[in-house]
């Protein structure tokens, strides 16, 4: 039901040689590719302690900002000054241009797209701006008159729904630049009635349409029959907010979706649901699936799969595979023949708990991988509560846990509390794991943020059946911090070769809990993406206002350094001028914890070795 491997095309089936040489950072995570990797090594484990400031950038406002800079042909480009796309001489942080428009509000802030011409002739960016698919010239900053209707494609047509009706199409994070193409997911809403989680390949040229994938797929096409009969004209979502991969040599692009909407109870959408919650792998030419595997059949948990697949090699029963690796936030990480989908390792569908809510029907079983071991922690008892809670907390949190339904991952959101561990916040997020694509190795960084879920009815009078909502939260004690015990952040490396955990260690502070003496807890409510490098370094930031540098083999710092502001997303590795650089975007703003918040000013700041 939730997998089915279709014939590969020949062409597609070849020696695997990473197309990325991963040298700039000309695309989101440093290539089509995902790996978030760079195979610099001017800096390496001997200098690192000496990394110094080079230059900063103030982002010019107090805006939260958590984007990844783009770095090609000797030019960064940014996001500061409200909303604005900022062109910097890529070795000094000199600003060239700024693109600008008045009343943008809703933007692809997590990162941009790069394109240019075989000969180089022509160079844009691309990027969502207000639900519209914006083109603009990487050399000048002056927008494409030429691109779509005036420099602009309306994202909202073309879905088969009103697109007055549609409050949220455009996602937040950009899409995968393939050949003359630009591939692009879309964020949705919450809610009843959310637009499709069409998957949509544009041409950069002229803005034209050139293929969709329906993630709720029509009548004739494959996973129909999963769902009701007219879903597609009235369910939302199933789509790619996250982070898509691209295999260059064989043209594939490997899109991880989200679930369906309404995210919390599904009675209108009876079904597996496909293709919610899949791993889906296109022909980044055609959009035809190749092939599928879907990680939650009909979710009502909100367990979207947001992080990139990450593409690598590695030694398999003594040969060498191509594979695709998905870590999701339950904290699985599944692996997959990048060709056939086959799993490396056994999956297992168990039995779970059934939903007691009207006319909703959970699916009987759901998939276990046996192999690799979770990175997150999967359920939350009152033996797990912090030991820094006051009694009172304690006391009180001890009460909702023993009296919440509470039956593992896949415990079904009643009318009665119902524990969520790690929650659906919590695991693996947006640029949250890292490949190096020499050795096998993958890292994870995820949180443990243990949700608490409990649905109310609804008024529907467009429609005959029940509605549901989630009055649900994070659990997040008066301190700011989660009452789970600690640590709240953890990063763990896996040896893709054999399926095994080489370490783990908790990432960041809490800095008002360091003042009192108390370390290792790991920070608090991150969305930090690493950085891998050929000079045996991991490079992150967290919310603590401090960027490391990690040794790759073991866990440990090896360097650290305070800046101004919180740090979200993930640094831009590069060189200029035979200097290599780390960027890094300081701008997320926050204070220690989230009950001492203030807004501070931004600022990207670039590291490098004394010249």
């Amino acid at each position: 039901m939730h997998r089915l491997f279709p014939a590969v095309p020949l062409a597609m089936i070849l020696p695997y040689a990473f197309a990325q040489d991963h040298t700039t950072w000309s695309e989101y995570s440093g290539g089509s590719d995902s790996a978030q990797y760079s195979p610099l090594k001017q800096i390496n484990r001997e200098n690192v302690s000496r990394l110094e400031v080079a230059w900063t950038y103030p982002t010019g406002d107090s805006r939260k900002y958590f984007f990844n800079p783009l770095m090609a042909n000797g030019v960064m480009y940014v996001l500061a000054k409200h909303n604005s796309i900022v062109a910097l001489d890529a070795s000094i942080g000199k600003e060239i241009w700024t693109w600008s428009e008045p009343g943008i509000t809703i933007i692809t802030n997590r990162g941009i797209n790069y394109w240019q011409s075989k000969d180089g002739t022509e160079r844009r960016l691309l990027f969502g701006a207000n639900h519209y698919l914006r083109a603009i010239d990487a050399k000048t900053g002056k927008s494409i008159a030429s691109f779509g209707v005036g420099g602009r494609v309306d994202l909202k047509e073309g879905l088969d729904r009103d697109p007055k009706k549609l409050t949220l199409v455009q996602s937040t994070t950009p899409g995968r630049v393939f050949e003359d193409l630009i591939i692009l997911g879309s964020a949705t809403n919450q809610g009843y009635g959310s637009a499709p989680g069409d998957i949509r390949a544009f041409d950069v040229r002229s803005g034209k349409l050139v293929w969709t994938f329906h993630t709720i797929p029509r009548p004739g096409e494959f996973g129909y029959e999963t769902w009701p009969k007219d879903a597609w004209k009235t369910v939302g979502g199933a789509n790619v907010w996250g982070e898509f991969s691209v295999d260059e040599k064989r043209g594939i692009v490997y899109a991880p979706t989200a679930s369906a909407k309404y995210n919390f109870y599904g009675a209108d959408r009876k079904g597996a649901n496909l293709f919610g919650d899949c791993l889906l792998a296109l022909d980044a030419r055609t959009g035809k699936r190749l092939w599928h595997f879907q990680m939650v059949h009909h979710d009502i948990w909100d367990y979207d799969d947001a992080t990139a697949p990450k593409l690598l090699t590695v030694r398999h029963d003594g040969k060498p595979v191509d594979i695709v690796a998905q870590v999701s936030k339950q904290g699985f990480v599944w692996v997959f023949n990048r060709l056939t989908g086959e799993p490396l390792w056994p999956i297992e569908e168990r039995p779970v708990p059934r939903s007691d809510m009207p006319r909703e029907q959970t699916w009987p079983t759901q998939p276990f991988p046996l192999k690799p071991p979770p990175f997150a922690r999967q359920k939350f008892t009152a033996d797990d509560l912090s030991p820094y809670l006051d009694p009172e907390e304690r006391a009180r949190y001890r009460d909702e846990l023993l009296s919440a339904r509470n039956e593992g991952l896949f415990t079904p959101p009643g009318t009665r509390n119902t524990v969520q561990m790690p929650g659906n916040n919590g695991g693996a997020n947006w640029g949250g794991a890292a490949v190096d694509p020499t050795n096998g190795m993958l890292y994870v960084v995820s949180k443990d943020l243990p949700s608490m879920l409990k649905l109310v009815p609804e008024s529907a009078p467009d429609s005959d059946e029940p509605r549901y909502t989630s009055g649900f939260g994070f659990m997040i004690s008066s301190s700011g911090l989660a009452p789970i015990a600690p640590p709240w952040t953890s990063f763990t490396a896996y040896d893709l070769n054999q399926g095994t955990i080489t370490w783990k260690i908790a990432l960041g502070e809490v800095p008002d809990l360091v003042a009192k003496g108390i370390r290792n807890t790991g920070s608090h409510y991150p969305k930090v993406g690493p950085v891998v490098t050929a000079g045996g370094l991991i490079f992150t930031g967290s919310r603590d206002r401090v960027v490391r540098a990690l040794d790759a083999a073991t866990g440990k710092v090896l360097w650290e350094k305070q800046v101004d502001a919180a740090l979200e997303g993930m640094p831009a590795v590069y060189q200029v001028g035979g200097r290599q650089y780390l960027v890094f975007c300081a701008a997320a703003q926050v204070g220690l914890t989230p009950a001492t918040q203030k807004e501070i000013p931004g600022a990207y700041v670039a590291f490098a070795l004394p010249r």
